[in-house]
């Protein structure tokens, strides 16, 4: 059972992320955000992967802790519902086209986090979400994760159609990434025959 749940609060949030590796893409979502919301949404049911979010947040700042603790939350739940990665497919790559956008993200579950970010935006909000903390989500969730994350929007302008690109771009990506491969067995996807945190080859 591929499950996890995390509790997390803190002065500045109060959350609980449960997610589901192996579920139909299932989602219960309240992050105060609207906009982020939808993006989760978008994230579940495109993976097939079950998350509940919810989310008590200090929005009476700003929207960066709430956004950001999402990210690390969903991206804790992930590794630990992972484990120790035994037969995943480990790598994932989809191109997203959403209208007159094209997206494409390529990622790694490696246990080397890190993301390259070739995205912009032409308007500081969308609904009520600022634009610029579309990319800290995706740096929170791949550090949380460890993740090897590349996003890029290749061309289009549609500030909507762009992130939402993205998001169904990770998720597929996510989908086929997390999936057991049958031809696998229970071999960890790795020379090594590790993969997590502190892994520097494999």
């Amino acid at each position: 059972m591929r499950k996890a749940r995390i509790a997390r609060k803190t002065h500045e949030t109060d959350i609980e992320v449960a997610v589901d590796l192996d579920g139909s893409g299932q989602f219960d979502v309240a992050t105060g955000i609207g906009f982020l919301d939808h993006m989760i949404e978008q994230f579940s049911r495109h993976s097939l992967i079950d998350i509940t979010c919810r989310i008590t947040g200090d929005l009476h700042v700003d929207q960066h802790h709430t956004t950001e603790d999402s990210a690390i939350a969903i991206g804790q739940a992930i590794a630990e519902a992972l484990g120790d990665k035994a037969g995943i497919g480990r790598y994932g790559m989809a191109y997203s086209p959403m209208d007159e956008v094209l997206a494409r993200v390529a990622l790694d579950i490696s246990g080397r986090p890190y993301l390259v970010w070739k995205a912009g935006f032409t308007q500081p909000r969308l609904g009520e979400m600022d634009t610029e903390l579309f990319e800290h989500w995706f740096h929170s969730i791949a550090q949380a994760a460890g993740i090897t994350l590349h996003i890029e929007c290749l061309y289009g302008s549609n500030n909507h159609h762009i992130i939402e690109g993205i998001f169904k771009g990770f998720a597929r990506a996510m989908r086929s990434a997390v999936e057991r491969d049958p031809r696998k067995g229970g071999a960890v996807p790795s020379t090594k025959g590790l993969l997590g945190a502190g892994s520097l080859t494999g």
